[in-house]
């Protein structure tokens, strides 16, 4: 599919849009698409020209939420991400393990805006990105109560 590429691609495109498009950049896990992130994704664009979401590696995504997810692998979390309207480009991202891969990757696509939610927990990491190459960090939406995929899971199970 032509929204979902690899973080070759992305930094090229970015480069070829950046001095006429204002880019927004985003990241998670996206592991059961919900309300949330549908959100979520469509207030990001509306900060910009161009949506790029990084996406999570099963790896990632089974550190930071443990060991019984993703409850779906990063090929279809990227296949059903790009079904969403508001989305430009899907990046499937491999495991960057240190702070600096991940600064490596956001200076090369070089987006205007780092879109968040309020309270994000990785908030400081994309301010200090953002401060790397003078984006601006934007809370796009607060948090909804009861609308994530940790407490989908949990009703499922």
């Amino acid at each position: 599919m032509a929204k979902i590429i690899d973080s070759h691609k992305a930094i090229e495109i970015s480069k070829k849009l950046k001095n006429h498009k204002k880019i927004v950049l985003c990241g998670g896990c996206f592991d059961i698409l919900h309300k949330g992130h549908i959100e979520f994704l469509e207030e990001a664009k509306k900060r910009g020209d161009t949506l790029f979401v990084l996406l999570e590696s099963d790896e990632s995504v089974r550190k930071l939420k443990g060991k019984d997810r993703p409850a779906n692998k990063q090929e279809k979390r990227a296949l059903v991400l790009s079904s969403v309207e508001s989305i430009d480009y899907v990046v499937p991202i491999s495991l960057l393990k240190h702070d600096k891969d991940y600064d490596d990757l956001i200076i090369k696509i070089n987006p205007d805006i780092i879109a968040t939610t309020q309270n994000d927990p990785g908030k400081h990491h994309k301010i200090r990105q953002a401060k790397l190459i003078n984006a601006r960090v934007l809370d796009v939406i607060k948090k909804i109560k009861g609308e994530s995929t940790t407490e989908l899971t949990k009703l499922i199970l």
